[in-house]
């Protein structure tokens, strides 16, 4: 009864704040979200065969569903949505629980993005509030700051790609920096060896194949090397400042001087940072809100806001975030912005 009355409070609230009901699909098909959305769903999945041997599955994220409904019935318009459901996903902590019964929002295809972040959040802490929970607090972070931290850094463009590629594996994510710090996947002698080869390979037939591939290709890798190449001397600096952005964890009115302050001492772009209005404006919902750089590396389709609310026992009751690139992966030809949240009402 309690659960019931949570949720009617808490949906009078999203339709106070403009928001209309969705009802996204409980089974999906499954191959399809792991070649759009990757591998790291495969493993949250409660997979089966249906008759005609199709793999599908009980829906493991809302959000996932809600944005497949959107495509699937080609909404173009603006979408203030709210759905009543539940999630299923597997968890290798044998305490979670595989079935979470969640409320929760979407904006999608709205270009009003520092408004629609700030609006979704409101609303989150609005019908939190609405249902009595206090003493409560909020994590947030921008994992885009990430991006362009790595994007102003002095390192080939393969390794950028890699580090905010693997962003969100934070144990292989560590394995890289120990590489790049190290360069212990590198040795000088086989570097001029690969010259040499470089060398001699330019004369041979372009169209014959090595392993498999052709010279010219191999070529082309080669090439993109000899011109882009890791500055041993500058490695360990690199990491040092990669490392000390992660570790980056303060209040939200301290954020703007923490970051000029990292800024001035690693002797970055003025300009690596330079809008910070979107996290800053979270600020208003919660003067004791807390960001941290580390936090939201646990979703991958996150591309720039992510928060968390806690009750007091720090206990995580909702969580939300920017995705601007999830459709996309799901099928529209372009990304479509987008920033939701959930709260999960098994921990209320």
């Amino acid at each position: 009864m309690r659960s019931k009355s949570y949720s009617e409070n808490i949906i009078k609230v999203f339709k106070k704040d403009g928001f209309v009901l969705s009802e996204p699909d409980v089974l999906l098909d499954s191959d399809y979200i792991i070649q759009r959305s990757g591998e790291n769903f495969r493993k949250l999945m409660l997979t089966f065969e249906d008759d005609t041997g199709r793999s599908m599955c009980l829906r493991p994220d809302l959000t996932v569903a809600s944005c497949i409904k959107y495509l699937k019935d080609n909404s173009k318009a603006n979408s203030k949505i709210f759905y009543s459901g539940q999630a299923y996903r597997r968890s290798s902590n044998l305490k979670d629980k595989v079935v979470n019964d969640q409320l929760g929002i979407e904006i999608l295809g709205s270009k009003n993005k520092s408004t629609d972040d700030l609006k979704v959040l409101n609303t989150i802490a609005s019908s939190i509030k609405k249902i009595k929970i206090k003493n409560t607090s909020i994590k947030v972070s921008d994992v885009s700051l990430f991006q362009k931290l790595i994007d102003s850094l002095t390192i080939p463009e393969r390794w950028k790609m890699r580090l905010k590629r693997h962003f969100w594996r934070p144990k292989y994510f560590e394995d890289l920096l120990k590489r790049l710090e190290t360069n212990s996947d590198v040795d000088p002698t086989a570097v001029e060896l690969d010259k040499k080869r470089f060398i001699d390979m330019k004369n041979l037939d372009q169209s014959k194949e090595i392993a498999s591939r052709r010279v010219s290709e191999i070529l082309s890798r080669f090439d993109r090397k000899i011109k882009d190449p890791r500055s041993f001397t500058q490695n360990k600096k690199i990491v040092k400042i990669i490392r000390e952005f992660l570790k980056i964890n303060c209040p939200i009115n301290q954020l703007d001087k923490t970051l000029k302050n990292f800024v001035k001492k690693n002797k970055l772009s003025n300009i690596v940072f330079k809008d910070l209005s979107t996290i800053k404006n979270l600020s208003k919902i919660n003067s004791k809100t807390i960001f941290s750089t580390n936090f939201g590396r646990n979703i991958e389709y996150y591309t720039g806001i992510v928060f968390e609310i806690y009750n007091s026992s720090k206990k995580e009751i909702a969580r939300g975030g920017r995705y601007d690139g999830l459709l996309k992966s799901l099928g529209s030809k372009k990304n479509i912005s987008a920033v939701g949240a959930a709260i999960n009402l098994n921990n209320l």
